[in-house]
C-alpha cells in the first residue's frame, strides 16, 4: 500500500470516530417522537446517475471516504491484461461527459465483479466478493474506438473539485452527508426510481414500457399517503426525461390521483405560499445540455442550478422550520467508486434476465445494493457539515444505507409498516434529527460556476 493512502486511511478512520451520528438512537420511541415534533413537510429531489466518488470525491469535509481523502484509486485499463497499466482517480472532471458509462446490470456486475455473468450462489455465500475494479475496463471497451483514453478515464475515474461544485460544497459544509448510501439496485434509472418509493422495481431491470404505461401493481409512497389522509405532489420539469414517479403505477391512474403530477414551477409558488404538501417530490428532466438533473450528457453545472434553485426557495419559504430536504441520486451511472455495494434482503420473489455483451444470459435475483451514491439531509434539525457512518436497522445490524432508508423513516414520520423486506432491513435515520434547530443555515446557496464541455 502507498504510504500516502494508509495515512490517509488512518486519518479517515480517526475522522470517523469523531464524526457525531446523533442525539437519538434509531429505531426508538423517542427517535421516532422527536421527528414527528420537527419535521412536516418533506422534500425528495432525485437526481441522475452519479457515483459518490465521482461527485463528492473533491469534498475536503473530515470523515469523507473519497479519493480526495483516501485515494488515489486505480483500476487497470484492461482486466484481462495488466501490462496496459492503470487509470486512476484524479481532480478535475468534465461538465458534460459525453460517453456515458456503462449502468445495466451487466455493467456493474463487470465494474464490481470483473465478470459480466458472476456466479449469484457465490455472491450470495460471501464466497465472490465485489473488488470494483472494471470501470476503466468498461469504459475502454464501450468508447475506445471513438475517444482517447486520457478523456475516458477523467470521464469515469475522475472526480469534482469543491470549486466545481460550488452548491454542492456549501451543502456538505452546511448539512449532512452519508458516508456509505447506495442505490437499491445495481442497474438503470427507472427501477432504482420504482424501488426508491416502493421498495422494489417489481421485477423491472431496465428503463422499459412497463413504467411510461403506468403497469407497476406494487404499493407505492404515492399510494400510501392517499390513503391515510396525508398530502403529496410529484413535481415534474416538463422537459420530461425522468419519471413522473408517480406514474410508474397503475393506482395512480387507476384511482384518478394523476392531478397530483404537476409542473415543477408549481412548486416554487407553494413553497412562497407556504402551500407544499407533506411529501414534495421532485423530477429534474433528462437527458443532455439545458436539462437539470445531472445525467453524465448534461451539464454538472445545470444541475447545480436546480439544486439552488430548490434549497433558495425552501430556504426562503415559511416552511422552512418545518422541512426535511433529501437531496439523493437514484444510481451510480456506472461512475467508479471504490466502495464495495452489500448484499440486502430480496424486496420479493421476482427476478430479472438479460442478454449480456459476450452473449450469455445473466439472471438478477435482486439480492444486493447497487453503487454508492451521493446523499443529504437539508433541515435547520441536522447538524452542520456533519458526516453520518453507516446505520442500524431493527435487528441492531450495523449496515449501508440505502434508497428504501427513506421508505424505513418516512414510514416512522407518517406510521406505516415497511413495504417489502428489503425495506424492513433497510437503516432508518431519524435518528438524526436533532431536538434544537439551528440558526445558522445560508440563506442562499452560491452560484454555480460552468466549465468546459467535453474539456477540464
Amino acid at each position: 500500500m502507498h504510504p500516502s493512502t494508509l495515512l490517509g486511511l488512518l486519518s479517515f478512520a480517526a475522522a470517523a470516530v469523531a464524526v457525531p451520528a446523533g442525539h437519538q438512537h434509531p429505531h426508538t420511541s423517542n427517535s421516532i417522537k422527536n421527528l414527528k415534533s420537527h419535521i412536516k413537510n418533506v422534500v425528495i429531489l432525485v437526481m441522475e446517475n452519479r457515483s459518490f466518488d465521482n461527485i463528492l470525491g473533491g469534498q475536503s469535509t473530515r470523515g469523507l471516504d473519497n479519493p480526495l481523502h483516501n485515494g488515489p484509486f486505480c483500476n487497470p485499463f484492461n482486466l484481462t491484461d495488466p501490462s496496459e497499466g492503470l487509470a486512476c482517480t484524479g481532480p478535475k472532471s468534465f461538465d458534460s461527459v459525453v460517453n456515458d458509462p456503462d449502468h445495466a446490470i451487466y455493467g456493474n456486475n463487470i465494474q464490481f465483479y470483473g465478470e459480466y455473468t458472476p456466479d449469484n450462489n457465490a455472491i450470495a455465500s460471501g464466497k465472490l466478493k465485489p473488488h470494483n475494479q472494471g470501470f476503466a475496463h468498461e469504459q475502454m471497451r464501450l468508447y475506445l474506438d471513438e475517444a482517447n483514453k486520457t478523456d475516458l478515464v477523467t470521464e469515469v475515474m475522475h472526480y469534482y473539485t469543491e470549486e466545481q461544485v460550488p452548491v454542492l460544497t456549501s451543502l456538505v459544509q452546511n448539512y449532512l452527508t452519508f458516508n456509505h448510501w447506495h442505490s437499491d439496485i445495481p442497474g438503470n434509472t427507472n427501477p432504482n426510481r420504482a424501488a426508491l418509493v416502493s421498495g422494489t422495481s417489481h421485477g423491472h431491470g431496465l428503463n422499459d414500457e412497463g413504467f411510461d404505461n403506468h403497469e407497476l401493481p406494487n404499493r407505492s409512497i404515492f399510494q400510501q399517503l392517499t390513503e391515510t389522509g396525508h398530502s403529496w405532489v410529484n413535481y415534474v420539469d416538463p422537459d420530461g426525461g425522468t419519471g413522473p414517479d408517480a406514474a410508474f403505477f397503475n393506482w395512480t391512474y387507476a384511482t384518478n390521483n394523476q392531478d397530483k403530477i404537476v409542473p415543477l414551477a408549481n412548486f416554487y409558488d407553494d413553497a412562497a405560499a407556504g402551500a407544499l404538501p407533506e411529501l414534495t417530490y421532485i423530477n429534474p428532466s433528462c437527458c443532455g445540455v439545458g436539462t437539470t438533473s445531472m445525467h453524465p450528457s448534461g451539464l454538472i453545472s445545470d444541475g447545480e442550478t436546480l439544486i439552488k434553485s430548490v434549497y433558495d426557495a425552501l430556504r426562503s419559504g415559511p416552511q422552512w422550520h418545518d422541512t426535511l430536504f433529501i437531496l439523493t441520486f437514484d444510481e451510480s451511472g456506472g461512475f467508479h467508486d471504490h466502495v464495495p455495494s452489500p448484499l440486502a434482503p430480496r424486496p420479493d420473489n421476482l427476478t430479472f434476465t438479460l442478454e449480456t455483451p459476450n452473449g450469455d444470459d445473466y439472471t438478477f435475483p435482486f439480492n444486493r445494493l447497487g453503487g454508492r451514491i451521493p446523499t443529504l439531509l437539508i433541515s435547520p434539525w441536522v447538524g452542520k457539515g456533519t458526516v453520518e457512518q453507516k446505520g442500524t436497522n431493527h435487528n441492531g445490524e450495523t449496515i449501508s444505507y440505502s434508497a428504501t432508508s427513506i421508505l424505513r423513516t418516512l414510514g416512522y414520520l407518517w406510521d406505516f409498516e415497511p413495504f417489502t423486506p428489503r425495506v424492513e432491513h433497510a437503516a432508518s435515520f431519524e435518528h438524526l434529527i436533532r431536538s434544537n434547530a439551528r440558526t445558522n443555515t445560508p440563506s442562499a446557496l452560491p452560484e454555480p460556476e460552468a466549465f468546459k464541455k467535453g474539456r477540464v
